[in-house]
């Protein structure tokens, strides 16, 4: 491919993408939907490959739950392999029905591509963009999910990295502008029914008109802050975890005795320990009870298990 000059948009998010990658990335994997942000940043990736002899290849996966979508990722390979990109998989996978349609199409999505980053040794690149941070600030808000929640999306988890974590929308749009593509738009993304659509196109303006621009910028370092006090949380309650676990149950005076935002996260991490899923704040509350309201109340049922205190411990059972 004839090299281009790079345009404004093009060259933030090259910047974007060499700054966040560091020596072990020997290898990238784009993952594509053939929408603007994955089509910017392969574009970008392929220019850092190039300039710094970094392996790029592409995947595109197909959820197969539109119509057309085979000839919609098809055009994506086709676009990808335009920039340069030589090495383009097309997976088509299986959606199940667990936790809805756009839980269900994620987890599939995201299996098939940790198993090709496993395959390949690559690092698989992910178009999020600060705006798709700021929407997910503001669903965890709305659900009360705690600070966690809050942090939004990670920049690096294992084998996956967002480069464009701190680039607004409006780059990756204009980066296509300058390359002269045309992407795909995801008819989900103007579905009301969603509330990420809800979102993004009545709360974000909404708070932009009423508190004025940057609330998405804001968001996003909110964001960041949140993942900074999460993860000491999480570090501390670990180790809380530790002193108060004896033979798989969990010594009630000592838990107690720790700082509540420790003691749920805790209660939190070993009913995960046992096999539980889905523990919602209620349960976790309900749990806590036992220890620091106990007046000889029964167990309580938590998804698939029953929790007692017995003897001053407390303990599972099917």
């Amino acid at each position: 491919m004839a090299r281009r000059a790079l345009g404004p948009a093009r060259l933030q998010l090259v910047n974007a993408t060499r700054a966040a990658l560091n020596a072990s990335d020997t290898a990238l994997l784009v993952a594509c939907s053939g929408g603007a942000d994955s089509l910017a940043l392969a574009s970008a990736a392929s220019v850092v490959a190039q300039r710094q002899s970094r392996r790029i290849a592409a995947v595109v996966v197909d959820h197969g739950l539109q119509s057309g979508s085979a000839a919609v990722a098809e055009g994506a390979a086709v676009q990808l392999e335009a920039l340069g990109v030589e090495d383009v998989r097309v997976l088509s996978v299986s959606v199940g029905d667990s936790g809805g349609p756009e839980a269900a199409a994620r987890e599939a999505r995201y299996l098939a591509l940790g198993a090709e980053a496993a395959r390949t040794g690559s690092t698989v690149l992910l178009g999020h963009t600060l705006d798709d941070q700021a929407e997910t600030v503001l669903l965890g808000l709305a659900r009360g999910s705690g600070t966690r929640s809050l942090a939004g999306m990670a920049r690096r988890v294992g084998p996956f990295l967002r480069p464009l974590l701190g680039v607004p929308r409006a780059v990756t749009e204009a980066a296509c502008l300058e390359l002269g593509m045309t992407p795909w738009r995801d008819p989900h993304n103007a579905d009301p029914t969603y509330a990420r659509t809800r979102v993004r196109h009545r709360v974000l303006p909404m708070l932009e008109g009423e508190l004025g621009p940057g609330i998405a910028t804001a968001l996003a370092r909110t964001a960041g802050l949140a993942r900074d006090d999460a993860d000491l949380l999480d570090r501390l309650a670990a180790e809380a975890h530790q002193r108060v676990l004896f033979a798989g149950t969990l010594d009630c005076e000592g838990l107690a005795g720790l700082p509540r935002a420790l003691r749920g996260r805790v209660i939190r991490d070993w009913l995960g320990v046992n096999g539980v899923r889905d523990v919602g704040q209620a349960h976790v509350a309900a749990v806590e009870a036992l220890v620091v309201d106990w007046h000889g109340q029964g167990a309580i049922d938590v998804p698939g298990l029953a929790v007692r205190r017995v003897a001053g411990r407390l303990t599972v059972s099917a």
